[in-house]
């Protein structure tokens, strides 16, 4: 394995801060240096950006990261036992790395980051969905980051991806699809990890629009389509009651049969729907 930078393999920084992986907090760490490279490379030309890394561990992708040529990378670690291993990093990258000990879900990346913004990371398989959920549903858009390159369960990033029909379409592949192009990128098997997960992880890159695809009111398209994939086998009339007693005649508005599940509707159906409703 060929050396990114002069920093020890990271096997031996695990062994010489006696980390391991922690299912609590979701962890399972990358050790091969070129597989962590590879995946920042999926980022983009990182050159005149700033990246966001959640959950860096003992700092493969950060290492990858910074070695693509990041401007600056700010990494959010909740374990305090990498501390030290990722000090090294910033030893090592002077002016050009930033760790802070929390919560992902607590910290303003703008208060630390100055846009282009890009945010890499192998998440926590415990806080990976909810993260990115957010970041697809801020109150303004475009958001504060240009791209996502994210690791997740393959099973999610199917999801991510989903088209109309699949068994994997749902609330996640909307969110997606709405407001940024979305493709899975590259696929790891459990073997590339330590400890060893019991499935499948894939590399999802996602390229924020500038706008939505199609124009909707994001609280109500979010509402609807929550409620719509809640009961998946229910016919849409049924799923959507609650929304409004009206239902059936905003759905044929929108074009949408009632008696159609909600699986087999598209994107641009479910925000016509929630054009209709805002209107009432």
């Amino acid at each position: 394995m060929s050396a990114i930078d002069s920093l020890p393999p990271l096997r031996e920084v695990i062994a010489t801060h006696q980390l391991s992986a922690r299912k609590s907090l979701g962890q399972n760490f990358l050790l091969d240096l070129n597989l962590t490279a590879k995946i920042a490379r999926q980022a983009g030309d990182l050159t005149g950006c700033d990246v966001l890394e959640i959950g860096p561990g003992p700092g493969g992708l950060t290492r990858g990261l910074l070695a693509e040529g990041a401007r600056r990378v700010l990494a959010v670690e909740k374990d305090s036992r990498c501390l030290p291993a990722l000090q090294e990093i910033a030893d090592a990258y002077p002016g050009r790395f930033e760790v802070i000990n929390g919560d992902a879900l607590e910290i303003d990346p703008l208060e630390y980051l100055t846009p282009p913004i890009r945010i890499a990371a192998n998440l926590p398989y415990n806080v990976g969905t909810e993260l990115l959920v957010r970041w697809l549903t801020p109150k303004e858009w475009p958001p504060f980051w240009e791209s996502l390159t994210l690791m997740f369960q393959r099973e999610v990033a199917e999801r991510i991806v989903a088209q109309p029909g699949s068994k994997a379409y749902g609330r996640l592949a909307l969110l997606a699809q709405w407001r940024a192009d979305a493709r899975i990128v590259l696929s790891l098997p459990p073997g590339a990890f330590t400890p060893p997960p019991k499935v499948s992880s894939a590399v999802v890159h996602l390229d924020a629009l500038p706008e939505p695809r199609f124009p909707a009111d994001a609280a109500i398209l979010s509402r609807v389509v929550a409620a719509a994939f809640n009961q998946r086998r229910k016919m849409l009339r049924a799923s959507l009651k609650g929304i409004s007693p009206d239902i059936e005649a905003h759905l044929t508005a929108a074009g949408i049969p009632p008696t159609e599940r909600a699986e087999q509707v598209s994107l641009e159906a479910f925000c016509a729907l929630a054009r209709e409703l805002a209107k009432a």
